[in-house]
């Protein structure tokens, strides 16, 4: 049976192209449109390492959640951002090495909805559910994680690829103190962003492509500001580093995204 859409629900544009459509794209999936995949060849033929930098993000959301499931003993995620399916998902990973981890997925991206199916596949000791929820409206994303999740206990908050998607800095900022504010003490966050940083100045002309041509429209930070989403916690070992470079081998190559991992004091 061919996994790819084959209508598309009303909220479903197939005639622009879509982050969550074009990254599952260049991470070799199928659930993507002809015009996905247009604008990811066109943005991979002026910025080559774009797939690096999904695979590498990918890799990272791994490494973090062995770490926080397993040395660290977080047994609750709450996944803003999520993306369309792929393998080795935040729930399959924590539950692996904690079979009672629960884990909420929060997306509004229609398309991402079509395939929740696909990610509500949870352990018996634990639970995986999926919220259709803006990510501008972090009160909204805590009112729908809990019944799921209990915010009196440790939470991961993860936001791998998503802060990128809220152009106004200020406003990211708000998004993480209000979603960590609702979370005590030992929970953590977990975060990747793009940057032109990182060897990462060759994508900038391929980012305004993207504006141009795709949705939604994306920017990328310098150190410094995303730096300023960790304030007040306490970021992990090695620091702010490459997501490539997390936790790995010290002589993997970057990639223009950086990766950190902070916990709540």
């Amino acid at each position: 049976m061919d996994p790819r859409p084959q209508t598309a629900p009303a909220r479903i544009r197939s005639d622009i192209a879509h982050n969550a459509r074009v990254w599952n794209y260049w991470l070799g999936g199928k659930d993507n449109y002809p015009v996905d995949r247009a604008v990811g060849d066109r943005v991979t033929g002026m910025y080559p390492s774009i797939g690096e930098v999904a695979r590498a993000d990918r890799a990272f959301l791994g490494r973090a959640v062995r770490h926080l499931a397993g040395d660290v003993g977080v047994d609750q995620f709450l996944d803003v951002g999520t993306g369309l399916p792929t393998g080795n998902n935040t729930h399959e990973i924590a539950q692996h090495t904690a079979p009672h981890a629960r884990i909420v997925y929060v997306d509004n991206d229609p398309i991402v909805l079509a395939h929740a199916r696909a990610l509500l596949t949870s352990s018996l000791e634990g639970a995986t559910e999926y919220v259709d929820a803006d990510a501008h409206r972090p009160e909204q994303i805590l009112r729908a994680a809990q019944p799921t999740l209990d915010l009196g206990r440790p939470v991961a908050v993860m936001m791998l690829g998503i802060l990128n998607f809220v152009l106004d800095t200020d406003e990211a900022r708000s998004i993480v103190r209000t979603l960590m504010a609702a979370v005590p003490s030992g929970s953590h966050l977990v975060l990747t962003h793009p940057t032109l940083e990182l060897g990462g100045g060759g994508n900038e002309a391929a980012m305004r492509f993207w504006n141009e041509n795709a949705t939604p429209p994306i920017t990328a930070r310098s150190r410094e500001e995303f730096a300023s989403f960790l304030d007040g916690l306490e970021i992990l070992e090695p620091g702010i580093v490459s997501c490539s470079r997390w936790r790995t081998n010290p002589r993997e190559p970057e990639v223009a995204q950086f990766g950190a991992v902070a916990r709540k004091p």
